[in-house]
């Protein structure tokens, strides 16, 4: 990696000091370039390539400024006692070469010393940009790791503890459960490690996790579930809509006996934007203080500003004993 990096810098100075020496040499009323000017160039880019590579990390990235400022002067002053007292004698002859003019020589070379010099410094700042866009990328991504990785204990635990109760029960339901509890745990495991998932694909765990629960609801209320406008190229993030489903049938449940009403409903306009509604009903002899609260929730939040910043809207809404969650997604925005 450094190699690289390395070789495509000696390229882009290769390539930016033949423009800068066109420049330098090259005058309209001259037909080519004088040889003096190869010698005086050269000068000045063995002096920028010092303040480059031997002054700039000895002590400016040390932060002695003062220091490298100094020595730079020193560099500088160097090459013009060059020019006036070894190039210019052997280019030229009588009066100009016996002349010396340092002050002149100094004023000419800090131009073309401070281009070569500067580009270093802007290469030097966008490498450095990258490897902060990098860290940052990786730290996002390690953050998203984990923040999928509490997703799956959080889920197990709470369908372990209905599943327990069924196991007590006897219940003839319990190995459909347990078959319908695999898949989705195969799902999770195998299939979620990408950033995006299918968005069908995303939807028919989520049925399958609403089949799931069905079957412990039995006749104490009525689940619907509603799909429109999916198309198979549109992409979504995995595990988030199924964290609000898996809250609304975990507070629906523990509150109410009967008369349980659930409703999710997924569709995507012709602009790309998915709209997720979950609504679920709740007892108020209950504590649903901390109905929008929770590990799941609160991931699922920290999820959706990392992955879709900008690019969706999450809006909790409590009356009449009813709680609702409302997403909106712009699938678009990060496909």
């Amino acid at each position: 990696m450094k190699l690289n990096i390395l070789y495509k810098e000696i390229v882009f100075q290769v390539i930016f000091h033949l423009v800068v020496f066109i420049f330098y040499a090259f005058e309209r009323n001259e037909s080519g370039i004088e040889s003096y000017k190869y010698a005086y160039f050269i000068n000045y880019a063995i002096t920028a390539a010092i303040i480059n590579y031997v002054c700039l990390p000895l002590f400016y990235r040390r932060k002695n400024a003062i220091v490298f400022i100094g020595f730079v002067i020193i560099c500088i002053l160097a090459s013009a006692l060059v020019e006036e007292f070894i190039l210019e004698k052997i280019f030229f002859t009588g009066r100009r070469a016996e002349s010396i003019k340092m002050f002149w020589a100094f004023i000419d070379i800090i131009p073309v010393v401070a281009i070569l010099s500067g580009v270093k410094f802007g290469w030097d700042a966008i490498m450095k940009q990258n490897q902060v866009d990098k860290l940052e990328e990786a730290v996002k991504e390690s953050e998203l790791q984990f923040l999928k990785s509490q997703i799956n204990p959080h889920f197990l635990f709470n369908n372990l503890n209905n599943l327990y109760s069924y196991a007590l029960e006897g219940s003839k339901k319990t190995p459909e459960i347990i078959l319908e509890l695999s898949g989705l745990l195969r799902y999770m495991l195998y299939e979620c490690k990408e950033e995006y998932v299918p968005l069908a694909k995303e939807i028919d765990q989520i049925q399958n996790f609403v089949n799931l629960n069905e079957l412990q609801i039995e006749d104490r209320g009525k689940v619907t579930f509603t799909v429109d406008g999916i198309k198979e190229s549109y992409k979504v993030a995995p595990l988030i809509m199924i964290v609000f489903v898996e809250n609304a049938f975990k507070h629906s449940q523990s509150s109410q006996s009967s008369d349980i009403e659930i409703g999710v409903s997924i569709n995507v306009q012709s602009n790309g934007k998915l709209n997720f509604k979950c609504c679920n009903s709740y007892s108020e002899i209950t504590n649903n203080a901390n109905l929008a609260q929770g590990i799941g929730l609160e991931n699922v939040k920290k999820r959706l500003e990392l992955i879709y910043p900008n690019a969706h809207k999450l809006t909790f809404s409590d009356m009449n004993q009813k709680y609702e969650v409302n997403l909106i997604i712009d699938l678009k925005a990060r496909q």
